[in-house]
Parts: C-alpha cells; sequence; structure tokens
C-alpha cells in the first residue's frame, strides 16, 4: 500500500502539471483570438471571459488522458533514471504490478473525464453557442468599439465613431466609407447615428443625423457632395465563427435516445473517452522504462507518436460512423486493438525492454562503423 501511495502520488502530481501546462497553452491561443474577435468588433468583450471559460471543459476531456500518458511516462521515467525501479523490482514488484498501481491514478482522471464528456463539456458546448447566438443576432454596427476603425462585411465597409452616448444610445462623429456596385468609393459622415427597428420594412437600420454623403473619387467629374437630414443604412447581421456544432452541445442523455448515426457515433465518442485514459495508462508504463544512459526523455517521443495515432484512429473513425460509412462498434475495435498492443508490451517485457535500450545506441554504432 505504500509503494502505491507513493506511486500513484508520483504519477498524479506530474499529471497535474501537465495538464495544466497544455490547458494554459491552449486557453492562451483561445484567448488571443477571442480579444483580436472583440477588437474587431466580432465579438462582445463583455463575453470574452465567458465564452473561454465555458470552452475549458472541452479542452479538459482531451487534454486530462494525454495528461496522464505523459505524467506516467515522466514520473516512471525518473523513477528509472534514479533507480527506484531497480529497487521495486528487486522487492519482487513485477511489470505487471507496476500497472495495477497505475490503474489506480487512472480510474480517478477517468472519473474526471467522464464528468467533461457526458455532463460539462456538452453543457459548455450549449452555454458558449447560446453566446454565439446572441452575437448572430446583433449586427456589425451594433458591435462597433467607439474610437476604433473596425472593417465588416468582409472588408467591403470601414466605419468609425469618435464616442458613444450610453443614454441617448448614439453614435457621436460616425465616418462610414463604402463602395457601390460599380466599386466606386462611398463616403457618408453623421453627427450622431442611431440604431432603429422598421417594421414596414422588416428589418433594422442605421439612422444617421445631420451629415454628407460623399460619392466618386475627388476631382473627377462624377464626384458629387448630398448633405441629409436623415439618411438610413441596413443593419446586416454579424458573421460569427462557430467553434461547437450542433452535436457537442446536445446533452448525453438526448443522444442515447436517438438512432441517428451522427448521434450514436458522438455518444460513443463520449464513452470511449474515459475508457482511453485505461487505455494509455497501460501502454505508458512499460514505455516508461528507461536506461540510465538514455536520458529521460528518450522514449517520449516514440510514445507521442503512439498516442497521436491512437487518438487519429479514433477521430477518424468516428467522423466514418457520423458519415454513414462504419458501424459504430469500430471505434470500439480500435480500443481493443490498442488494449492488446498494452498487454504485449506488459507481458512481453524483456523482449521489448532490449528493444528500446538498443534504438537509441543505433546512431553511436553507426558513427563508430564510420
Amino acid at each position: 500500500m505504500i509503494i502505491f501511495r507513493y506511486l500513484a502520488r508520483e504519477a498524479l502530481i506530474s499529471t497535474a502539471a501537465v495538464t495544466s501546462v497544455l490547458l494554459l497553452i491552449i486557453t492562451s491561443a483561445r484567448l488571443i483570438k477571442y480579444l483580436a474577435d472583440a477588437a474587431t468588433g466580432k465579438l462582445e468583450a463583455g463575453f470574452v471571459f465567458w465564452v473561454l471559460l465555458w470552452r475549458i471543459p472541452g479542452f479538459l476531456e482531451l487534454l486530462l488522458p494525454l495528461g496522464l500518458f505523459l505524467g506516467i511516462l515522466l514520473a516512471y521515467g525518473r523513477l528509472y533514471l534514479d533507480s527506484e525501479m531497480v529497487v521495486l523490482r528487486a522487492c519482487g514488484i513485477s511489470q505487471k504490478r507496476l500497472a495495477l498501481y497505475a490503474l489506480g491514478p487512472a480510474a480517478l482522471v477517468a472519473a474526471l473525464v467522464a464528468a467533461m464528456t457526458l455532463w460539462l463539456a456538452p453543457l459548455g458546448a450549449a452555454k458558449s453557442e447560446e453566446i454565439f447566438s446572441i452575437q448572430e443576432a446583433r449586427s456589425e454596427l451594433e458591435m462597433l468599439t467607439p474610437g476604433r476603425f473596425q472593417s465588416q462585411t468582409n472588408g467591403r465597409q470601414v466605419t468609425y465613431a469618435e464616442s458613444y452616448d450610453a443614454d441617448a444610445d448614439q453614435l457621436k462623429e460616425v465616418f462610414i466609407a463604402q463602395r457601390n456596385e460599380n466599386g466606386e468609393p462611398i463616403v457618408l459622415m453623421a453627427e450622431r447615428a442611431e440604431r432603429q427597428v422598421l417594421p414596414e420594412y422588416g428589418s433594422r437600420f442605421l439612422i444617421l443625423q445631420n451629415g454628407y454623403r460623399y460619392d466618386g473619387t475627388p476631382g473627377q467629374a462624377a464626384y458629387s457632395r448630398t448633405g441629409y437630414d436623415s439618411y438610413g443604412i441596413n443593419l446586416p447581421e454579424a458573421e460569427i465563427a462557430r467553434e461547437v456544432t450542433e452535436l457537442d452541445a446536445l446533452p448525453t442523455l438526448q443522444l442515447l435516445s436517438s438512432d441517428d448515426a451522427a448521434k450514436q457515433a458522438r455518444l460513443h465518442w463520449r464513452l470511449s473517452l474515459p475508457v482511453l485514459a485505461f487505455i494509455v495508462t497501460l501502454i505508458a508504463v512499460p514505455m516508461s522504462r528507461t536506461n540510465p544512459r538514455q536520458g529521460r526523455f528518450a522514449k517520449l517521443i516514440p510514445s507521442i507518436v503512439v498516442y497521436l495515432l491512437y487518438l487519429s484512429l479514433l477521430t477518424s473513425t468516428r467522423s466514418a460512423v457520423e458519415d454513414g460509412e462504419l458501424s459504430v462498434w469500430m471505434l470500439w475495435a480500435i480500443h481493443g486493438g490498442f488494449v492488446v498492443l498494452a498487454a504485449n508490451l506488459i507481458l512481453a517485457d524483456r523482449f521489448w525492454e532490449q528493444v528500446w535500450n538498443r534504438v537509441p545506441a543505433m546512431p553511436k554504432l553507426r558513427r563508430r562503423s564510420a
């Protein structure tokens, strides 16, 4: 029991550290993207934190198994380098016993993954989808940031407002540059502008007041300036890039009651992620075996290749099942194949130990022969 607690603690500490670093990298990249969207008016600044918060469970459902896999590789690899594993083997702790001990931390991580993938991730996807729907219901001009030039309608229009009067709900000193159907420039300037819904047209308009419209290029014969007291511009709906699909946001119970191939594929995908945590643990234990002369990270790259192959097979199979090309049980066949691989690595530990020890030595042999 003392050995189990020691190994479990080492594995969980490494898992927590690796997962935290990976989560920090992912969330930082997404935060930069959301802040860029907020700066260009695609996403309201007040929603940035909430969108990021609700997306974290979706990140963790995949990061936790990877963090566990790398955590065991690093934790057990250190024990091999410090010759602690040699002592454990001398005390009768076999490779199979090490794998059984590693299933303890795996059970905890699998429970967290199950909570994420079966409940929190769909809930977070639904909440973030709700936020994006709110943004889509608004126009690009409604998300205009005062004091900043912003591009709308895929770069065909540039808008600037000096300030925003919250009490009157009006934009002050508005500038709009666009092009007509012939590609000629149109510039609109107004003292103020407000948003209005005109029932007779069934859409929303930005009403410019006390301004001028400039058509054409200055210096040409067709150039004109027209003053107006009121001028209306139709407000197109904002184009928001969705990050989640409808299937991502569906509750697991709703997937259970459906016979649709895509929904069944998503259900079995969610059920398979906790299983993934157990299987990668069984693979990581024998692959963490390291010769002290090889270094702590000698097996890291081949191990990551195996993990990426595993995950790539799962994701490609899920896509094929959603398209109706494969049976949903192919997902579980892939899991079964990697269980066989894990059992082979654990039971044939002596054979694979010789293989792992020879691979890093090959470049040295080639240099000597040269």
